[in-house]
């Protein structure tokens, strides 16, 4: 699916309100010098799967700024705000843990959960179709309190209904299918396709959640054909 050319390229790296654009990742250690934990080196298999077939990955309960939405993330307006939102608080989240905690964290990529009333609507690229739940991955140690400051923080200097509706998610998505994809978002259809013709049916499996993406490349700086995304897919026995 994709959070597309105005989707990631607005979402990849934004600050927002809150503070400088940069790191992508999640979490840390505390104490001064301490390396900063990153999720994508903390849960590597999750986020760096093989490219050339699928693999089956065990994800664990995970938790995640979130913000709702529905319609074609390159048209709608409430994408792009969601986006907005999600940065402006992550990165209020990240400063206020390491001033308050001694504990620093790199902010993760954006990630997005895909859902529609047909799976196909996905193959067919049908977004207006497609409603959406965009994320950023957060350590254990982020709590509601936490994130309630870091929004009022953000509201005080952007108000929006975006950051009104931001939540902190509690996600166990167990066993699951993924593999990395390289290229353009347009360019998912067959994989997809293949995964959910193919694959899954041969292991005897479906759907058992939302379509996962996770978006490892800024669009707004990588071309198209380079980009690189986890497409993950969890799943049960039929």
């Amino acid at each position: 699916m994709a959070a597309d050319d105005a989707g990631t390229a607005g979402a990849a790296g934004t600050a927002g309100a809150a503070g400088t654009a940069g790191a992508r990742g999640t979490a840390s250690t505390a104490g001064a010098g301490a390396e900063k934990y990153d999720v994508k080196r903390g849960h590597r298999e999750l986020y760096a799967p093989p490219r050339r077939d699928f693999v089956e990955v065990d994800v664990p309960p995970m938790r995640y700024l979130a913000v709702d939405g529905h319609g074609d993330p390159n048209t709608s307006p409430a994408y792009a705000e969601a986006i907005e939102a999600l940065y402006g608080v992550a990165y209020a989240l990240k400063f206020r843990s390491k001033r308050e905690l001694g504990r620093d964290l790199v902010v993760a990529p954006l990630e997005g959960l895909w859902r529609a009333d047909d799976p196909a609507t996905f193959v067919a690229r049908d977004k207006s179709a497609w409603s959406w739940t965009m994320l950023i991955a957060q350590p254990d140690w982020i709590d509601e309190a936490l994130v309630a400051a870091a929004v009022e923080q953000v509201r005080a200097k952007r108000p929006s209904a975006a950051v009104d509706a931001l939540r902190l998610l509690h996600l166990h998505e167990g066993r699951s299918a993924q593999v990395l994809h390289v290229g353009s978002y347009d360019d998912e259809a067959p994989t997809l396709a293949r995964l959910h013709d193919e694959w899954m049916p041969a292991r005897g499996l479906t759907f058992n959640g939302d379509h996962h993406e996770i978006y490892l490349s800024d669009a707004r700086r990588t071309a198209p054909e380079k980009l690189k995304t986890v497409l993950r897919q969890p799943v049960r026995p039929v």
